[in-house]
């Protein structure tokens, strides 16, 4: 039986999981799984750290977790802390992972993020208004797992031997739950018929009742619950609009396939990576580029892509601190799945929890080589 790591002294990988680099970077280069190898990387642009990640192995399963807060790093955190031990608690009960067993684990930890908010209201209200998109994959027996809420993305590298001018060509696995898509706009106003506000056209993007991007998250508790967005006030959005019933949902979208000679690797990423290059180009970098440091050389790409924007160099952006980065480009989080199973070689994968700092700056400035939830 699978079990899951929940502290610094309950890892198998834990401290000496990665290591910072160029000031507000970390990376782990490369790991081995039971169907390959991975890699992961996180940039810090916000003052907290509002993007979480993880990567549990074992001989027979692997998970990846990536969490992209707003409002402040608390739920993002939560999640990184509770969806693990959920999904191996409901797999433990259900004799394996399920959609079933997936959404219940999205449901409880929704549930206990609810729990925790009405806990801390009196203490601090503003917990209401945060949330976290929530992006899960999972290799079991040979089949993918993808569930997501919010605009974070897993996309496919697969090869493609019709294409001549080039041998791989990108799948996108997940769907963007962001009001920025027409289709998204559509399905949310054809929930709401009776609110001509539901979707608002604000400070230059779609956002639901001129607040938000993501239709559906963890938390975000004020858009769910009426009485909590009544309560709170929200100072900073003057005299919103009235909710009348919930405007966002987490209910995760999931696909399921079983996994193909063809499947090359897996890109799980936030959106501060899509924000800077599209599928196909990181999907490219990866299947072009040594295995060794690829979700960093993924986030230096999209960092030279910011930095370009505003014609500036790479090493500029370096020297920005944390907070004012983000006027130039979000937190970026990215862990690259390669699949190599297909080749009849089996890894003997050792029971192991990666989890990417809780705070980049912090990790740096306190000299440390990496942090557990």
């Amino acid at each position: 039986m699978l079990r899951l790591c929940y502290g610094p002294l309950d890892c198998c990988f834990g401290r000496r999981g990665g290591r910072a680099a160029d000031g507000l970077l970390w990376h782990t280069d490369l790991k081995p799984h039971a169907s390959g190898d991975f890699s992961i990387a996180v940039a810090q642009a916000n003052y907290s750290l509002e993007d979480q990640s993880q990567v549990f192995t074992s001989p027979s399963a692997t998970y990846v977790g990536v969490y992209d807060g707003h409002g402040g790093p608390e739920a993002s955190r939560f999640v990184n802390k509770r969806l693990f031990p959920y999904l191996h608690k409901f797999a433990t009960e259900q004799g394996g992972l399920s959609v079933d067993v997936i959404k219940k684990a999205f449901s409880a930890t929704e549930e206990e993020f609810l729990h925790l908010v009405k806990l801390s209201m009196p203490i601090s209200p503003q917990i209401a208004s945060v949330g976290s998109c929530c992006l899960f994959g999972a290799i079991s027996n040979n089949v993918l797992y993808v569930a997501n809420l919010g605009d974070s993305r897993a996309v496919l590298g697969r090869r493609d031997t019709e294409r001549k001018n080039s041998p791989v060509v990108a799948q996108r696995l997940s769907t963007d739950h962001n009001v920025a898509d027409e289709e998204v706009r559509k399905e949310v106003e054809a929930l709401h018929p009776d609110d001509s506000h539901i979707v608002v056209y604000s400070r230059g993007v779609w956002r639901i009742k001129g607040i938000i991007q993501v239709s559906r998250s963890i938390g975000d508790v004020y858009l769910k619950k009426p009485d909590f967005y009544r309560d709170l006030g929200f100072q900073q959005f003057g005299n919103p609009i009235p909710l009348k019933r919930s405007v966002m949902t987490a209910e995760p979208s999931i696909i399921i396939r079983e996994l193909e000679s063809e499947d090359l690797f897996l890109i799980f990423a936030s959106d501060g990576l899509w924000e800077q290059l599209s599928d196909e180009a990181a999907v490219q970098i990866v299947f072009k580029h040594p295995r060794a440091g690829i979700a960093k050389r993924l986030v230096r790409a999209a960092l030279h892509e910011a930095a370009k924007k505003r014609e500036m160099r790479y090493d500029d952006i370096k020297k920005i601190d944390k907070g004012i980065r983000r006027h130039f480009h979000d937190d970026i989080t990215v862990v690259v799945i390669y699949l190599d199973h297909h080749a009849g070689s089996s890894k003997q994968t050792a029971v192991g929890y990666t989890t990417a700092p809780v705070d980049i700056f912090s990790l740096n400035a306190d000299g440390m080589l990496g942090t557990v939830a």
